[in-house]
């Protein structure tokens, strides 16, 4: 069973394609997305060809790396004449004649792995600076409408003990002098420049800020510790935990993240960013770790990281993401972190 076939999957695409948001923007419109074959890319796409199916007929090209990754996830749609794969790594030009007008770009490609920021630093830097830059540099060549950057709760930092949630304007400690810091600032750096490109050839960027997201399109090739829980949990195996467990979180279920990102695309205000983030997800890794362990009914185990492991761990111990700004624009998520969760492991349990 794939994906398509599963009851619990496509609800949650008919949900959040079914959201009373302005859809008509992105009617006979074409939307350029990175980081496509990614969990939160993939489900965007299928929400919005979810709208294609009710007439709202958008042009889709979806960029990844890997095309045979891409003909296994989107295999149902290699025949629309609404959709398109570009095999492309966005460390290099987008220069494509055979593109014509597109009218929003959605940049979600990133390096978004632990062990990426450990064994390719490098990579993971340039892919969120260089990367971005490319696609803005295609999204004024093209004059597109909008243009949609994914940032991350990484952006934040360590909490310094002064606020328990952070809201949009709040910036955490960052010691920059480390391996691991190369995410953080560079995501932060991408803000920067999109608000550079906003100000020097007025582009109108928007910026949902992503929690740590998880849901039945995560790879399996993930190394987020949310992701090993659930990949342990659906085998039935022991969950892991590699540490005391005290960090404490915001986690977003894959359809309420994306419902939140469409939210701030279609409605949100030129310039701002916006935080995906609802406190009944918030919680502790230690918890989290047994909640898997419930559902799988096995149990949590402790083990010491290996070296490189540790090194691409974050060293935020409190990370939790105020979402009032995103809620004024309407959103509200359907999943709490027991709900997602259990939604997670009933949908990979049967494909």
């Amino acid at each position: 069973m794939n994906l398509y076939d599963n009851a619990y999957y496509m609800e949650d695409v008919r949900r959040t394609a079914g959201l009373d948001l302005p859809w008509d923007r992105l009617k006979d419109k074409a939307v350029l997305i990175s980081g496509a074959t990614g969990l939160v890319g993939s489900f965007l796409i299928d929400v919005l060809m979810e709208r294609n199916l009710a007439g709202m007929n958008c042009r889709i090209y979806a960029l990844g790396r890997s095309e045979e990754r891409a003909r296994a996830r989107f295999g149902e749609y290699s025949s629309h004449p609404l959709f398109s794969f570009i095999p492309y790594d966005i460390n290099l030009p987008f220069v494509r004649e055979d593109i014509g007008k597109v009218d929003f770009v959605i940049h979600l490609a990133s390096n978004t792995h632990p062990i990426q920021y450990a064994t390719d630093p490098i990579g993971t830097i340039t892919t969120n600076i260089i990367g971005l830059q490319n696609m803005l540099e295609f999204a004024c060549a093209h004059g597109v409408e909008r243009f949609a950057f994914a940032s991350s709760n990484e952006i934040y930092g360590e909490n310094r003990g002064d606020i328990e949630l952070f809201d949009e304007k709040y910036c955490g400690y960052i010691d920059c002098n480390t391996l691991r810091a190369g995410y953080p600032e560079s995501k932060r750096c991408g803000e920067a420049l999109c608000q550079a490109y906003r100000k020097q050839k007025g582009i109108d960027v928007c910026i949902p800020r992503l929690t740590r997201s998880y849901g039945p399109t995560m790879l399996m090739t993930d190394t987020k510790a949310i992701s090993q829980f659930i990949r342990k949990g659906i085998a039935g195996e022991d969950i892991v935990l590699k540490s005391a467990g005290t960090q404490f979180y915001s986690y977003t279920y894959v359809a309420d993240a994306v419902s939140g990102f469409i939210t701030v695309l279609l409605k949100g205000e030129s310039g701002e960013a916006y935080n995906i983030a609802d406190e009944a997800s918030d919680i502790s890794l230690r918890d989290l770790a047994a909640l898997i362990a419930e559902n799988a009914g096995s149990k949590v185990i402790f083990e010491i990281p290996d070296a490189v492991e540790a090194q691409g761990y974050s060293k935020a111990t409190k990370a939790r993401l105020d979402g009032a700004k995103l809620r004024k624009l309407g959103w509200k998520p359907v999943y709490d972190i027991r709900s997602g969760m259990r939604r997670t492991m009933e949908i990979l349990g049967q494909i």
